[in-house]
């Protein structure tokens, strides 16, 4: 008979192990960081060994810790697999793809029906939540900025983030040169302060203080440049229909690296499932395609 020693604790020990952190495994599991401190911890007194050494503010696991989550990692993977299979056969052909507010605004949502032309059968639902630990059990998958690097899951790059300013034709007209620019004209992103400061370096004119309206999100800002409000920093491939449809320029052919990558991130076993390896393609192949089609640059 077989006997399973405290699944909840398990099931927490390796998310905490995975994920690096009992506040990431919380938001995984539903529950909170100290709800997976316990569990961990009656674990531990159960198996009377330990799985992690607490340094400071991040988690270690123990050789013990490792020799575990090695062996547990694998058959949490084929249970979700085999769950998703399960119930792939016995309900609709439904993709979730977590994604960023902006990024659905100004990507996803403008290119679904091509997807959607190609897989009239698979839905697909979009969330806009929970990106801070990507990815819940019940994603498929999601589109992150970041630098590659979530443990447990695959990630692979779709567009570099690229920042380049943006603007109205008319705004345009009087920018002949990155020295032209004014800082209250110039249009904040409040969760990214560092993007301005990086292009105005690079373009030889690293006084210029952007002090302009300031926005939560990207899109926010980019429709406040639309509008004229400004001259906005744009990022790829936020901006690629706007400068493809003339709604904005690019008044400066400059566009510098952000430091950071768009990603399809996933758990390995999702890559087995036919109607995600179809989205993986699409995808790949979509993000691709922008740069043949970029209009809207003014050439330096």
């Amino acid at each position: 008979m077989r006997r399973l020693l405290f699944l909840n604790g398990i099931k927490a020990f390796e998310a905490a192990a995975r994920t690096g952190s009992f506040a990431a495994a919380g938001h995984e599991l539903n529950v909170s960081a100290a709800a997976i401190s316990r569990m961990v911890h009656l674990l531990e007194e159960r198996l009377g060994a330990a799985l992690f050494e607490r340094k400071a503010n991040r988690l270690v696991t123990t050789p013990a810790g490792r020799a575990y989550q090695g062996g547990l990692t694998p058959i949490f993977d084929a249970l979700a697999s085999l769950t998703a299979q399960v119930t792939a056969s016995a309900s609709a052909r439904v993709l979730t793809v977590g994604v960023g507010p902006t990024f659905a605004m100004k990507w996803m949502i403008p290119h679904l029906a091509e997807f959607r032309k190609e897989e009239p059968d698979i839905e697909v639902r979009i969330t806009t939540g929970g990106m801070a630990a990507p990815f819940g059990d019940d994603w498929s998958c999601g589109i992150q900025l970041g630098d590659g690097q979530w443990p447990g899951l695959v990630a692979e790059p779709l567009f570099a983030a690229d920042l380049m300013p943006v603007c109205t034709a008319r705004l345009a007209n009087s920018l002949k040169r990155p020295a032209d620019l004014k800082g209250p004209s110039l249009i904040r992103v409040a969760h990214s302060p560092d993007d301005w400061p990086s292009w105005l370096k690079a373009a030889g004119v690293p006084r210029v203080n952007a002090r302009g309206p300031e926005f939560q999100f990207y899109g926010q800002a980019l429709q406040a440049a639309v509008d004229g409000l400004g001259i906005a920093m744009g990022i790829r491939p936020y901006i690629d229909d706007d400068l493809a449809a003339g709604r904005l320029v690019a008044p400066f052919a400059l566009s510098v690296p952000k430091g950071m990558r768009w990603y399809l991130v996933y758990r390995g076993f999702h890559a087995e499932q036919r109607d995600f390896a179809a989205f993986r393609r699409w995808i790949i192949r979509a993000a691709a395609e922008p740069a043949a089609r970029r209009k809207g640059t003014r050439s330096a």
